[in-house]
């Protein structure tokens, strides 16, 4: 069952389920995005780098917390929009990691319409070591049950 802007407030927190990030994740991003940066897919390269190992693109993190907050059901059929994000890369999310999205509402607001509302989210993607990896706001436009006049 879908909530509806009625039904959120300011300060619940949802967590999903975990997710292990796979190579067969990072391949299958990196054809799909077309970004085969050596980072990502070559291993001996990798290991000359920074962190000593390859890392999953940064969208495919942004992906993966997406997909994991709509996991959670909450809103599958009242989701209108997703009117944009701000994001930060914080830590690599390496291959093996498994990662889980915390989301907190943080306020809500009705549109002049009234038929609609902004629900303000901060999504973080944390990694099996409690790190937060990636974060943001990601505001989401959803349904009203009881829209004015209506």
């Amino acid at each position: 069952m879908s909530l509806y802007y009625e039904d959120v407030e300011a300060g619940q927190v949802f967590e999903t389920p975990g997710r292990t990030i796979t190579e067969t994740d990072v391949v299958a991003f990196a054809s799909l995005s077309s970004d085969w940066n050596p980072i990502h897919t070559d291993a001996e390269f990798a290991k000359t780098m920074p962190f000593g190992q390859r890392i999953a693109h940064g969208n495919l993190g942004i992906a993966i917390a997406m997909g994991l907050v709509v996991r959670l059901g909450l809103f599958g059929e009242t989701t209108i929009a997703v009117p944009g994000l701000t994001w930060s890369f914080k830590r690599p999310v390496f291959i093996g990691d498994t990662v889980h999205v915390r989301m907190e509402i943080t306020g809500k607001r009705l549109t002049s319409a009234g038929d609609r509302g902004l629900v303000e989210r901060r999504i973080e993607l944390v990694n099996q070591r409690g790190d937060v990896v990636q974060e943001g706001s990601v505001p989401l436009l959803i349904k009203v049950r009881a829209p004015k006049g209506g």
